[in-house]
């Protein structure tokens, strides 16, 4: 059981990370054919790295050892959650539709749920359960334009495939976060999770470079990047940290639901795209199964 206070400042946080999130999926549709998928995790990261690191490296020079110490949980965590995540997103979006990637996206949540029961033994009480299935229709009302048939005309191809992959495998990297525990201080946990992510990036961007070149990177691909780099690597990721230590993975994950909401309005504004009925219905499905979910029985 959470404090209000607590609980409120998880939700912000998470709330936070998602919202930055959803305009990198409209950056990164954008990136998509100019840049290979490992070559562009690997700028995205080191461009994250190197904001942190004038910040971080006096601190993590001091907690050197508890860093050594973290390395069997943080080396799976920098595998799983920067290396090969968002390079699968990436592969993903190559091969699939948008709204296949939106509708596969919310699986995320129900991975982190079922993961938090099997591995962290939480309770899924009714409330959750029922708050997940309302934020789920919520979701599945925007993607389907308010029209249910469109969801049995989706066609699916081996991009989609990749695209479950990377819901799994961001379901287990909050599950690693939530057992890290709080045990190195936020800027030092992050600087070490970017270090070795970006290493383990090296030789998969270098492969992509010998054979296919050197991106041109044009002034907008340049801008893009660094907002990947600064705000859906640095700023969301600390900010879901700080989210799952406040109030758990499971209902961090819920938050993660507003992603295809908060996508569709960056894309009215951005790109112009219309917006209707179904995005308030989806709206107030979302947003009360998140508050069911995560308000308190008192």
């Amino acid at each position: 059981m959470h404090n209000p206070s607590q609980a409120l400042r998880g939700v912000l946080f998470a709330l936070g990370a998602t919202i930055i999130w959803s305009g990198n999926f409209i950056v990164a549709r954008s990136l998509n054919q100019l840049i290979e998928p490992a070559t562009l995790s690997f700028l995205r990261w080191a461009v994250a790295l190197a904001a942190l690191l004038p910040f971080a490296w006096r601190i993590a020079w001091q907690e050197r050892a508890a860093i050594r110490k973290s390395l069997p949980i943080l080396v799976p965590m920098a595998i799983v959650g920067v290396t090969v995540f968002n390079t699968v997103i990436y592969m993903a979006a190559r091969t699939t539709s948008a709204i296949n990637l939106s509708l596969i996206a919310t699986s995320t949540p129900v991975f982190i749920m079922l993961f938090s029961r099997i591995f962290l033994g939480e309770v899924l009480n009714r409330r959750k359960i029922l708050g997940l299935a309302t934020a789920l229709a919520g979701v599945l009302v925007l993607i389907s334009g308010g029209r249910p048939e469109r969801l049995l005309e989706l066609e699916f191809s081996h991009g989609d495939i990749w695209m479950s992959l990377a819901a799994m495998l961001f379901a287990t990297y909050s599950m690693l976060v939530h057992k890290m525990n709080n045990s190195l201080k936020q800027p030092v946990f992050l600087l070490a999770l970017f270090s070795l992510g970006v290493l383990f990036l090296v030789p998969w961007a270098g492969w992509e470079v010998a054979r296919y070149g050197w991106p041109q990177l044009t002034p907008g691909a340049v801008g893009a990047i660094l907002y990947i780099g600064l705000g859906a690597s640095l700023a969301s990721y600390s900010l879901w940290a700080s989210a799952i230590a406040a109030i758990g993975p499971s209902l961090a994950g819920l938050i993660y639901y507003t992603l295809p909401l908060f996508s569709g309005i960056a894309a009215f504004f951005i790109l112009d795209e219309p917006m209707g009925w179904p995005h308030l219905v989806s709206g107030a499905c979302i947003f009360g199964g998140i508050t069911l979910a995560t308000r308190s029985r008192k």
